[in-house]
């Protein structure tokens, strides 16, 4: 590899480390990723991949042969009407597409999904509906693309899950990706809401829930018995879960996660002998992620596991050395193997760190070979950007916390203007890389610290389990004892500090504005909640409603305590509020009603409605409005 000498670096990076940052482009970190998910052939001869563009702002599925050059453009988004949701390859010919758009039922807001095929090896690509309603049938599949799996010793079909016979309980068909035709191999049973296929391609599991009572279940087929037992039985509303993941090559051979203690492992259970073996545990640290499946074995060769060097865990040899060499090559990124042909010799590699965004490889282990495909955010240097540091900080019940304070570049930690960002979920946790909301701030000068507060997952059933019905009270605690301890360590300016979230971050943003009013300076909440009374009220409509109570909660009273809405009176700080109109994870009344009554309170309070936006900011004119309006407001208050 050519470059600098090792000193001539060392002299460079030094200085340049001393230097401020030179501040980018507002676009450059709301830009959509330039190109994003690639996705190997079966062959590895073609790649297809998403590519966003900004004038016009359409996201563009396509398709790229890599023998001969040739380019398909399969499907244009607007990201408005429908939405690409997904794809993969059903063979080598054809790609399966999930679409997404928003609607309504009976009045009620949903979000709906279509399946579609795409035939790419002809001279015209050739697109067709794989589900086509029954002329008998008074129902219409609101998800019509659970795909179970692309069986691959049949590649002309694939099995589906969907519910056209009764709503919410789906039945399983063999479709056949040329044609459309499909055959039904089990009827929708036993409040079963998804299944699971084996290796094999055989049907062999259910997962039950009833929806009212909370009582689940699995059922399995064992051997060549057509009879469904059940496996698992627990409480979803009040007891930890068990969740099959995956089968092995032998298809007696199950996989799931479960509590072993506090934490979650994983297991392996016989289906014939009933043995039950401890696979893989992390003492510190929910095992939470999915299997991985060699393309060439399919056996199981590893698991997704967050707290481990590259985010998997292998125990195949092969891979697990490959993935070694790699990171000797590339040892100053995050690297992550994300696809292979079947043979396994061609792959896809995804380079990541905290202040360098996505950069995706194409490589051949026969060759020797790794050549750059396209990076996610061109307009972003990673010279102006800076590495996170992990730390942990003690709330007030002695309980430790972790979360990563990023500071910028060229700036000393000490009583920089800062921005305390809680994550969404509130199930969900911060992590080391790329953050194009982080990097963002940190451009603009601001120290940012992402705390992992009570409620995040990772951290065990009791840590998470404060979410229940405990908004706004020890998690929103967390994030005062966060914004408190750096102001006590003299990283944070008391008087330069700003709370900004989106989705469950919008809550504890707007939260913190009435229940710690002297703390903050200022506070940004995207898509946020504000009442909880609306947010339990409005789920009736749909069928998690009982989860959602058991959640949130279900009296009136409590609710509304833990309401920003109804506390509106005590907001002291400038308020910027940013919801979608078409939201449909946080409805954009919850914005719209507290916006309304703090204007109406005489508050400083600014409110913008992004036409047609979602709750992922999938619109590229969107996502410029948002991040020019957060800028702004920012620079205003805490740049004084």
């Amino acid at each position: 590899m050519k470059g600098l000498s090792p000193l001539l670096f060392f002299c460079y990076f030094f200085l340049s480390s001393l230097s401020l940052s030179k501040e980018l482009p507002t676009e450059s970190f709301s830009q959509l990723p330039k190109h994003t998910s690639p996705k190997l052939s079966p062959t590895g001869k073609s790649i297809a991949y998403i590519g966003n563009y900004r004038d016009p702002g359409l996201a563009i599925l396509t398709t790229y042969n890599l023998s001969t050059g040739k380019v398909n453009f399969l499907a244009k988004s607007d990201n408005e009407k429908v939405k690409i949701n997904w794809f993969n390859w059903a063979n080598e010919k054809t790609l399966i597409v999930s679409l997404w758009f928003a609607s309504k039922r009976g009045g009620v807001d949903t979000t709906e999904t279509r399946l579609i095929a795409f035939d790419v090896d002809g001279e015209e690509i050739i697109e067709r509906a794989l589900i086509k309603p029954r002329a008998s049938s008074q129902i219409v599949s609101q998800f019509q693309d659970n795909v179970l799996s692309y069986l691959p010793n049949d590649p002309d079909h694939i099995l589906i899950a969907i519910d056209l016979e009764k709503v919410n309980q789906p039945s399983v068909y063999k479709v056949n990706v040329n044609t459309g035709k499909k055959k039904r191999i089990e009827k929708g049973k036993l409040d079963i809401r998804d299944w699971l296929v084996d290796q094999q391609g055989n049907l062999r599991l259910g997962k039950a829930l009833n929806y009212k009572t909370g009582e689940a279940s699995t059922r399995v087929r064992i051997g060549d018995d057509k009879k469904w037992h059940k496996i698992f039985e627990y409480n979803a509303l009040n007891e930890p879960a068990i969740t099959p993941l995956g089968f092995g090559l032998d298809p007696n051979i199950l996989y799931y996660r479960a509590y072993k203690g506090d934490k979650l492992a994983l297991f392996t259970l016989n289906l014939e002998t009933k043995e039950e073996t401890l696979i893989f545990e992390d003492k510190n640290y929910d095992v939470d992620g999915r299997l991985i499946y060699s393309r060439k074995s399919r056996d199981v060769i590893g698991l997704y596991h967050r707290n481990s060097e590259n985010g998997r865990i292998y125990w195949d040899n092969a891979l697990s050395n490959f993935q070694k060499s790699i990171n000797h090559a590339l040892p100053d990124t995050h690297n992550y193997l994300l696809d292979f042909s079947t043979d396994e010799k061609t792959y896809i590699l995804y380079t990541e760190n905290d202040y360098t965004p996505g950069v995706y490889y194409l490589g051949n282990r026969q060759n020797k070979t790794l050549d750059l495909l396209f990076k996610e955010y061109p307009g972003i240097s990673s010279e102006e950007l800076t590495a996170h540091k992990f730390l942990t900080y003690t709330a007030r019940d002695g309980e430790k916390i972790e979360g990563y304070l990023t500071i910028p570049k060229g700036l000393e930690s000490k009583e920089l203007p800062t921005i305390i960002h809680p994550h969404g979920g509130p199930g969900a946790r911060e992590s080391a890389g790329f953050d194009y909301w982080t990097s963002f701030f940190t451009n603009r000068g601001y120290a940012v610290f992402r705390p992992n507060f009570r409620g995040s997952t990772g951290y065990g059933y009791e840590f998470a389990q404060s979410q229940m019905k405990g908004w706004g009270l020890t998690m929103q605690d967390d994030l005062t004892d966060a914004a408190n301890w750096l102001v006590e360590k003299g990283i944070a300016d008391p008087e330069r500090m700003c709370i900004v979230g989106a989705s469950y971050g919008g809550y504890a943003a707007a939260m913190a504005a009435v229940k710690t009013p002297d703390l903050f300076k200022c506070a940004i909440s995207f898509a946020g909640v504000s009442d909880l009374k609306q947010l339990v009220t409005e789920s009736r409509n749909y069928t998690n409603s009982r989860f959602v109570k058991n959640q949130i909660g279900n009296k009136s009273k409590d609710l509304k305590a833990r309401s920003p809405y109804y506390q509106a009176e005590k907001v002291a700080i400038p308020m910027l509020f940013i919801h979608g109109e078409q939201d449909r994870v946080v409805d954009v009344k919850q914005s719209r009603m507290m916006s309304k009554k703090l204007f109406k309170l005489g508050k400083d309070v600014t409110y913008i409605e992004l036409e047609k936006g979602d709750h992922y900011l999938s619109l590229q004119k969107n996502r410029d409005k948002a991040f020019e309006a957060m800028d702004k407001f920012l620079r205003q208050h805490l740049k004084q």
